[in-house]
């Protein structure tokens, strides 16, 4: 009788024995499928997320390095006072700082140069606390004798109220770009802008003194040695509550942040700033991309790389991709267990079932049956309950595998916010302050506006069925071959002795 025949009856008399193994066989198929369809998945929602979302790249002074050299400089010295470190402001030339953007993998760039004036001619929204307006209209000095004299010949320092953020584009600029600011009216700063006396200031601070778009109003210097008058081109809202320290300072409420061409900050700090900014930030066309920037950035003679650095912020990537990576390492781990688990509690069934069947294997081995055909027989069976567990997997892993992806992203997204929630009360983050710095919480914010990835989009492939076919054939083989080996090195005499 042919050995295939043989196994279908087999199969049908052993109707029970078949059924279990099909049980165990369609779940093992159904986990390995689901498995690589949520592999596929966070992978090509991470390649998503990695094109969408980019990578930022933040040219500025070295902080670390310049403090470090100071300190040098102060243990060498021989005098006998101590000297201290002190915070120096080191200005990035604009033409260095353009070199980097047109290398390659850059999608975008912007420029920084932050700092703070007086209003002049219209009122900054105040804060409670802060009292250094009132206590700084009057500056003057006593005389001789007691009497107030007014020292016209030194300049007057004065509290700032506005804090100016100077940039090439405030459509990618910090907040706009995290979403706490808002265009409302008018339009945004852009390149074209540069050298142009414009402004955009906060809905707020238009209201409370009845400016609109096309308005002009006057900054100061806080020495009021320079005074710029700017045209209100826009108008923004914003949604940033602001620092404790806030209720200080005037300069630091948010409302009375206006944003300006970094040309304008420039002016306001003096005529050492010109054509100099803070910093600049490029924009990746790939997050995977930051490293080969940065290193052909290096290359770049113009920048003095001995005091300035590139600092990668791809805080809003990592934060998005992290629940995603997790899911993907974690569905390549059940692939790999229950691929062994599988194999070897289908190799037992099928050791047992062997064991049970050696008087049938001895009574065909004695009328002259083949030994590769008895595995051959074994092997029908088993890949007839493969086959049938593979056309039931790739109906229903579709739907596992949905489940149980968008549950898995679901608690690594509710961890990754945890992590995030307490990293940011440990302390503020950011680069200094300015809205276009960062400022405390810069960090935190940027990512509290990005929107994670809720669900994965799972399709079953014909690759990953290939791939859940080739391991469940394998599993087959392996759980086979290994229980016959043993039976199929005795005899037939000796198998039917003992049947006996």
């Amino acid at each position: 009788m042919n050995f295939i025949k043989r196994a279908l009856l087999s199969m049908k008399a052993r109707k029970g024995r078949t059924i279990l193994q099909l049980f165990i066989f369609t779940i093992v198929c159904v986990l390995i499928l689901s498995g690589f369809t949520i592999q596929s998945a966070a992978n090509k929602a991470s390649e998503l997320a990695r094109k969408e979302l980019g990578g930022d790249v933040t040219l500025s002074v070295d902080r670390e390095k310049q403090m470090e050299a100071q300190q040098k400089e102060s243990s060498s010295s021989d005098g006998s006072t101590t000297q201290r470190r002190m915070f120096e402001s080191t200005p990035i030339a604009v033409s260095a700082a353009e070199k980097l953007a047109k290398l390659d993998h850059v999608a975008g760039y912007n420029l920084y140069s932050n700092t703070q004036a007086l209003a002049s001619g219209f009122d900054p929204i105040k804060s409670s606390n802060d009292t250094s307006q009132d206590s700084s209209s009057s500056t003057t000095q006593q005389g001789p004798g007691g009497e107030s004299s007014n020292d016209t010949n030194r300049p007057q320092m004065v509290q700032a109220d506005l804090s100016v953020s100077g940039v090439l584009d405030s459509a990618t600029a910090t907040n706009f770009k995290a979403g706490t600011d808002k265009l409302v009216s008018g339009k945004a700063i852009t390149a074209s802008d540069v050298g142009k006396n414009v402004v955009m200031i906060e809905k707020t601070l238009a209201e409370e003194n009845d400016l609109k778009v096309g308005d002009k109003i006057k900054i100061q210097s806080s020495d009021e040695a320079t005074t710029v008058e700017l045209t209100i081109q826009g108008i923004y809202e914003t949604s940033d509550s602001g620092s404790d320290a806030a209720t200080n300072f005037s300069f630091l409420n948010p409302y009375n942040t206006i944003y300006v061409p970094y040309t304008v900050a420039n002016t306001i700090k003096g005529s050492d700033s010109k054509d100099t900014v803070d910093s600049a930030i490029y924009f990746m066309d790939d997050a995977a991309n930051i490293s080969a920037f940065e290193k052909e950035a290096k290359q770049v003679s113009a920048v003095d790389w001995d005091t300035f650095k590139l600092d990668a912020n791809d805080a809003v990537y990592q934060q998005m991709i992290g629940p995603i990576d997790n899911v993907a390492s974690f569905s390549k781990n059940v692939v790999y267990i229950v691929s062994i688990a599988g194999a070897l509690i289908l190799g037992l069934l099928v050791m047992m079932q062997i064991r049970e069947r050696k008087y049938e294997m001895g009574v065909l081995l004695a009328i002259g049956e083949k030994r590769s055909k008895l595995v051959g027989q074994f092997l029908v069976e088993i890949l007839v309950v493969a086959v049938l567990s593979f056309g039931i997997a790739a109906v229903s892993s579709h739907y596992v595998a949905q489940v149980v992806g968008n549950q898995l992203l679901t608690q690594q997204n509710a961890t990754a916010s945890e992590s995030t929630s307490s990293s940011s009360q440990r302390g503020p983050g950011g680069n200094g302050g300015g809205p276009g710095g960062g400022g405390p919480g810069f960090g935190a914010s940027l990512t509290a506006n990005t929107s994670e990835i809720k669900s994965l989009d799972i399709q079953v492939s014909l690759e990953d069925m290939l791939k859940m076919g080739g391991i469940g054939v394998g599993i087959a083989f392996i759980s086979v071959l290994l229980p016959s080996i043993l039976v199929l090195r005795m005899n037939p005499k000796t198998i039917l002795t003992k049947q006996e």
